[in-house]
């Protein structure tokens, strides 16, 4: 059993006081400093203080503090609410104030990658999407916030959650996938399809997702093949303690996610870290302020249960069930050629480190029955992974083009 979560417990109970003495101190230069909170000396510790305390905390749930968006060139109030609840997941609604009249909006189901992250990683993903459409989110509970007697959370549940929520906002739906659940929803998709379901979704976009990642294989795909599912199961599973609601649950920790993550760009992290410091110490508050809002968002893991990772793992990066054929949801094929009804889009990254070019694409042609002018593949150049569902290319290339295809 990995020891990740003892150590990682073990650590923040032996910095628990000096992080304490580093904040109650920063806090008391920032009010006692006057004059001498100028001098550079006084800004250089203080900013010292706040990096030593943000490198050593817990980092909790972000919220998505989404309160307004835009409709017809007028402010609108957004409100979250819970429209469908299990043990293992949410579905959130952004519920906007549209005037009287205005009519409804296309509804749009983002399916949040369960991955390490929280569901607040592509709050830049709702934004963009909530002036166009009635805005829906999966939000996967941290695994170790799940008690034991919940029971377990495998892929093909993964695919039942899905299936249950897209038959619940039905009709006249439009599902995105984000990374990792490209595969569980075009599972789902192709299930609804293969009992002529009346509620599958009008489209299906699938976004920098591992359908076949034979295609283009990156360092994450390099490491599931080499080490073999074996080794994850003997290295990456730790039993989450007594002092969290989900103790005696066997999960895939977040901050082992994490650690892989950041060490593919290790120097990246330490500069921006680096000139984080400088900008507070120099007092460019607005510049550090926004390094640290993604860093709050960015270092906040959650856990991913047992079974569904190993599964993940081992039918989707190591044995390359779908593309070959051999994808099962309890026992039944599962057969994309069965899908039809449902437009498919399908998006990828120029220069995605994660989820190489032709990965996603290669749903195309495991639907050959989509008719072609409900087919569409683009590719955005001059972005990685991230800037696939966030940042300004996102906002001011991607998403017209989504949008233009759900439309359509």
């Amino acid at each position: 059993m990995n020891p990740v979560y003892l150590a990682y417990e073990s650590f923040h109970a032996a910095v628990l006081g000096p992080r304490i003495a580093a904040s109650a101190a920063r806090q008391a230069l920032d009010v006692a400093g006057g004059r001498m909170a100028a001098l550079p000396q006084v800004r250089a510790f203080s900013a010292g203080l706040e990096m030593f305390e943000r490198l050593t905390r817990r980092y909790a749930k972000p919220r998505f503090n989404i309160t307004s968006t835009t409709f017809d060139g007028h402010s609108v109030e957004v409100v979250e609410r819970v429209r469908w609840s299990r043990p293992f997941c949410n579905v959130i609604r952004f519920e906007r104030s549209l005037p009287a009249g205005a009519g409804d909006q296309p509804k749009l189901l983002i399916v949040a990658p369960m991955s390490g992250h929280h569901a607040t990683l592509v709050r830049g993903t709702v934004k963009a999407f909530l002036p166009t459409h009635d805005v829906y989110i999966t939000d996967w509970a941290d695994a170790s916030t799940v008690p034991v007697s919940a029971g377990t959370f495998g892929l093909d549940d993964y695919v039942d959650y899905v299936r249950d929520i897209m038959t619940e906002l039905a009709p006249d739906l439009h599902v995105m996938a984000i990374c990792q659940p490209a595969v569980p929803v075009f599972a789902a998709v192709s299930l609804m399809e293969q009992d002529r379901d009346p509620k599958v979704p009008v489209s299906m976009t699938l976004i920098g997702g591992p359908i076949d990642t034979r295609n283009s294989p990156t360092q994450v795909n390099a490491l599931a093949v080499g080490k073999g599912i074996d080794w994850f199961r003997q290295n990456c599973i730790a039993e989450v303690p007594w002092n969290h609601e989900g103790a005696g649950r066997r999960v895939y920790p977040g901050i082992l996610q994490l650690n892989a993550f950041m060490s593919m760009n290790a120097e990246r992290h330490a500069s921006a870290h680096a000139e984080m410091f400088s900008n507070l110490a120099s007092g460019n508050e607005v510049v550090a302020q926004k390094q640290k809002d993604f860093y709050d968002e960015y270092l906040a893991v959650s856990d991913l249960p047992e079974e569904f990772y190993l599964e993940t793992v081992e039918r989707v990066f190591v044995r390359h069930d779908l593309p070959l054929g051999r994808l099962e949801h309890r026992g039944r094929p599962v057969d994309p050629s069965a899908i039809r009804r449902v437009a498919l889009m399908t998006i990828e990254g120029e220069n995605d480190d994660i989820t190489g070019l032709g990965q996603t694409e290669a749903a195309h042609a495991l639907c050959p029955n989509v008719p072609t002018d409900r087919k569409l593949h683009y590719v955005q150049e001059g972005v990685g992974h991230y800037g696939l569902f966030s940042g300004s290319r996102f906002r001011n290339e991607i998403v017209p083009k989504v949008v233009e295809f759900m439309n359509r």
